[in-house]
């Protein structure tokens, strides 16, 4: 006679029973529960977990949740989550801006004194190892259907040689038909330009000096004072600017010919500052030239910094004009000039070119900018690249240099049409640019067509990807709950554990010192799959644990005492008692991301040298290949298990 079922599986019987009485009173909602209760229980599995790694949400205290417009790395080893206003058009009104800096380590939270409001500004890593923040927003879209009184650019000249005029916030801009319109910045007009001209008779005597004066310019935006049809214009008019005094009076004045009721775009700032990470400070800079909203700015080899791109101080995309950053004087220059969609994906390339893969964050018409590219800037000369799938959905797609970055490959991933088109693309495609004539190839497809993907180098040499969504901003309840893993060697996509956290618009991804990844807001348009309940910011910052820690454990390689910088050979000497297991080393460069645009992260290989009690590492002296500035170093065993990062600058 067989033995009677252990106290155990009684129970195990029973709970089945009760799960089986409750399928059939309520069968949707049983197996819907039964079928959460496992997933959770699977993935909770070491084999599980050491198959396709995990992900954990980080408890952030009260009153330190953001709106975490942008996400940088510094070389601390904390992270700076920028929000600015947030795209929170009362915190704007208010004058609220926030930043929140993070300890993954120790999981603290800051908040830092925040100036102006760096909402959808650019940022990139300076050789120091401060963070460069430039541009963001003086004024929020006014929508089609909303605008009450006409605005638009004026262009205000001034014909003094003499001097400059600066006009305040509310000056008075007069019409020929009496109408008044009210400038909503302050602005200067530079002096205007004098040259003197020699002329001579016929008979070779000269002439009295002539001179030539230039009128200066500059651009304010102005809106009507009333309401009504009489404020429309459609042609050029010169206006009268009220309160002028003297001289003034006939040398100052405005020109406009458009100005409307139709919608008003965003309008950048001009402010610049520099992010102390060791004063956990900003520190203000020059400002540019230009006003920026949606700019991109690049660090180049010499340490200097390329912003690109972005709306200006009228709210139109700046037609070309670039600047460049030189950290050592905190001066801005005149860059090659170059027409862009905003937040352009720009990549360093080997031997000094930069990289435009056409990925973009949106405004800006759709024929114009769009092609892929190499841009010299030396000659400001642009070679369009061939062979990318689906180019007309290049907008909030994804690109990332391939690990290493000797390799000279890069990839585009997913994307989606120019604003809020219904499209988006599961395509991949990859350059070579070591070959002679480079041309994009189509690499595996993603799951989906995808939005927004947040693509992040791991020191394994393998990529991971996560989140995003099918439509414009998450529409239709379509955010992607999935992660892969992209072997650049086999060419191909694994799946990953899936976030329990949807990342669509202003979402970030970035590598933290730990191996680990770390995942950032969402700005999803709406709540519902019906689109009827508006959407909220998420605040949860979520954190993944890849694989190879769950492999490891505590058994991970490490290093011992080494210096900060490498010596003027590029070499650096570790301590270690793994030196015998070590097989790579990795630079990491640390990212800046915002709007799926990280053009900072790229994983330089290097060469590598043992001792029974140390290792030597040998960085690259291309600074096109390495720019300047503090990388994280990881070593990796022969499991593919990375060490913690060891902070390393490259001067």
């Amino acid at each position: 006679m067989a033995p009677p079922p252990s106290k155990k599986l009684r129970k195990t019987l029973l709970g089945s029973g009760a799960v089986l009485v409750l399928v059939a009173l309520n069968a949707p909602a049983a197996i819907s529960f039964v079928e959460e209760k496992y997933h959770a229980y699977k993935i909770a599995q070491p084999g599980y977990q050491r198959k396709f790694g995990s992900w954990a949400q980080v408890d952030v205290p009260e009153g330190y949740d953001v709106n975490a417009i942008h996400a940088a790395l510094l070389h601390t080893g904390k992270v700076l989550l920028i929000a600015g206003s947030g795209n929170d058009q009362k915190k704007f009104d208010s004058g609220t801006f926030d930043t929140v800096l993070w300890d993954p380590e120790k999981n603290t939270f800051k908040k830092i004194p925040t100036p102006e409001d760096f909402f959808c500004a650019g940022h990139t890593q300076l050789p120091d190892g401060r963070l460069l923040v430039a541009g963001g927003t003086a004024r929020y879209e006014i929508l089609d259907g909303e605008v009450k009184k006409a605005g638009g650019g004026m262009r205000v000249k001034n014909e003094n040689p003499d001097k400059a005029v600066t006009l305040k916030k509310g000056t008075v801009f007069r019409s020929p038909s009496g109408v008044e319109y009210v400038s909503k910045f302050d602005v200067t007009v530079p002096r205007a330009t004098r040259e003197f001209e020699i002329s001579y008779a016929k008979s070779g005597q000269m002439k009295p000096w002539q001179t030539k004066v230039t009128a200066a310019e500059a651009r304010v935006f102005v809106e009507a004072k009333e309401e009504g049809a009489r404020a429309l214009t459609t042609e050029a008019a010169q206006f009268e600017v009220l309160g002028l005094k003297g001289e003034d009076v006939d040398n100052v004045y405005g020109l406009a010919q458009r100005l409307t009721t139709e919608k008003q775009d965003f309008q950048g700032i001009k402010a610049a500052y520099e992010f102390d990470p060791k004063a956990e400070r900003y520190v203000p800079v020059a400002p540019m030239k230009d006003a920026r909203w949606y700019p991109t700015l690049v660090t180049l080899d010499d340490g200097k910094v390329l912003a690109v791109s972005g709306l200006n101080d009228v709210g139109d995309v700046v037609p070309g004009d670039n600047e460049i950053y030189d950290p050592e004087t905190k001066t801005w220059s005149e860059g090659p000039f170059r027409y862009f969609p905003t937040y352009p994906a720009l990549f360093l390339t080997q031997g000094g070119k930069l990289l435009y893969t056409g990925s973009n964050a949106g405004y800006g018409p759709a024929e114009k900018g769009r092609e892929p590219g190499l841009w010299d800037l030396e000659t400001n000369s642009f070679t369009k690249l061939r062979g990318l799938t689906d180019p007309d959905q290049l907008e909030t797609s994804a690109s990332l240099m391939l690990p290493p970055v000797q390799n000279q490959k890069v990839m585009v991933l997913g994307g989606g049409g120019v604003g809020e088109s219904p499209k988006s693309t599961p395509r991949t495609s990859i350059i070579d640019l070591s070959k002679e004539t480079p041309v994009f190839q189509d690499g595996p497809a993603l799951p989906q067509g995808t939005r927004y993907l947040s693509s992040v180098l791991l020191p394994d040499d393998t990529v991971f990807t996560t989140g995003g969504s099918r439509e414009y901003r998450g529409r239709g309840g379509s955010d992607i709950l999935k992660a892969q893993f992209y072997d650049p060697k086999s060419n191909a996509f694994t799946a990953a554990a899936a976030p329990t956290v949807g990342r669509n618009y202003h979402s970030e991804a970035l590598l933290l010192p730990d191996g680990r990844v770390a995942t950032f807001g969402s700005d999803p348009l709406f709540a519902d799959k019906d689109n009827t309940k508006l959407g909220t910011f998420e605040q949860r910052i979520e954190v993944f644990t890849p694989p190879y820690l769950h492999k490891a454990g505590a058994n991970r390689p490490t290093l011992g005492a080494g210096p900060q910088h490498t010596d003027q050979n590029g070499r650096a000497t570790f301590r270690t008692e793994h030196a015998a297991r070590i097989t790579k080393a990795r630079l990491m460069r640390p990212s800046a991301v915002t709007h799926t645009t990280d053009v900072e992260q790229r994983s330089v290989e290097l060469s590598l040298t043992k001792s029974p009690d140390s290792i030597t590492v040998q960085v690259p002296q291309d600074r096109t290949l390495v720019p300047p500035g503090w990388y994280m170093l990881f070593v990796t065993d022969g499991n593919g298990t990375p060490s913690k990062a060891t902070w390393v600058q490259v001067r």
